[in-house]
């Protein structure tokens, strides 16, 4: 229960229907969701350190306001962790899970498809590059900085889905890394992921700064 009140409520605060800023009664989520107060709780908690809430006295929350400073540290501490285990990961990862990433990436580019629909499948795939140099202490560090960096990614891509051209810059943004890690070389690896977050940094800030900006940025995920 405690497991699908957090992956609920998660939805709901990187959706926006819970907004930035707003303050929830323990009593309001529960009755939103139909449980008791303790799953609620218990969720808030794990939603805490996830940096998506703030937990109040006695028996309320806020969710977390979009902010500046937070977003720029989110993407200061994926330079710093995700370029060092792209070097390393380029060195051992398989060619048949290079061409999975492959197909992958190339399923970015379908216009059909807005941020919303393949956010999940995105942090496989940045996953699978990874994967083969990182520790399970990697993996739960990079999980905790997407996640808290999944509101703004919503908000800035979302803003440029109608625009057929961004879907396929999004894909071959993509496929762009893939062929990186094809070329077995650490330097150009790690070159290539902090290009990429670049872009998405300057995506999100985009959002923040509001419609007229973000829409006008012509980056890709």
């Amino acid at each position: 229960m405690v497991e699908q009140v957090t992956e609920e409520l998660r939805r709901s605060i990187l959706s926006g229907a819970l907004e930035p800023g707003q303050e929830y009664s323990l009593r309001e989520l529960a009755g939103m969701l139909e449980v008791s107060f303790i799953p609620v709780r218990e969720a808030l908690r794990s939603l805490e350190s996830e940096g998506l809430v703030h937990n109040r006295p006695g028996r309320s929350a806020m969710v977390t306001p979009l902010d500046l400073d937070d977003l720029q540290g989110i993407y200061r501490l994926r330079r710093a962790i995700e370029p060092e285990i792209a070097r390393r990961s380029c060195a051992v990862i398989s060619d048949e899970a290079l061409d999975a990433a492959e197909a992958d990436a190339a399923a970015f580019g379908d216009e059909a498809h807005g941020m919303a629909d393949i956010y999940e499948d995105h942090h496989g795939f940045h996953l699978s590059l990874l994967a083969p140099a990182a520790s399970a202490w990697d993996i739960r560090v990079l999980t905790t900085l997407w996640r808290a960096g999944e509101r703004y990614i919503r908000i800035g891509f979302g803003r440029l889905d109608p625009d057929p051209a961004e879907h396929q810059r999004r894909g071959q943004a993509h496929l762009d890394l893939v062929a990186a890690f094809r070329t077995r070389d650490p330097e150009r690896v790690a070159a290539a992921i902090e290009e990429h977050l670049a872009r998405n940094e300057r995506i999100a800030l985009g959002a923040l700064a509001g419609p007229a900006q973000g829409a006008g940025s012509t980056a890709s995920q």
